[in-house]
């Protein structure tokens, strides 16, 4: 994801935020794993904990692996995604 891409989600989720409270709170989360992946790679090197770096690193890919799986989500027909607009702009 590009940074114009998170910016519009959180433009979104704060328009948005007080008719879907889940939404926000599981965006939210996502954001704060992903953000603990980027702190957490580093400090799993330094103290040679090769689990935590390569959880570490799985969690960098979080917010993307998210966003495909809604997109392909709404594509089937299978669960209603609004923010996703907010991305093709």
């Amino acid at each position: 994801m590009t940074l114009d891409q998170f910016h519009a989600l959180k433009v979104w989720h704060g328009l948005h935020g007080q008719r879907r409270p889940f939404e926000k709170g599981v965006w939210t989360t996502i954001v704060t794993l992903w953000l603990m992946g980027w702190m957490g790679v580093p400090i799993s090197w330094v103290l040679h904990r090769p689990w935590a770096a390569a959880s570490s690193v799985a969690l960098t890919f979080l917010p993307g692996a998210y966003v495909t799986l809604r997109r392909w989500l709404h594509r089937a027909r299978r669960l209603r995604c609004d923010w996703l607009v907010a991305l093709r702009r």
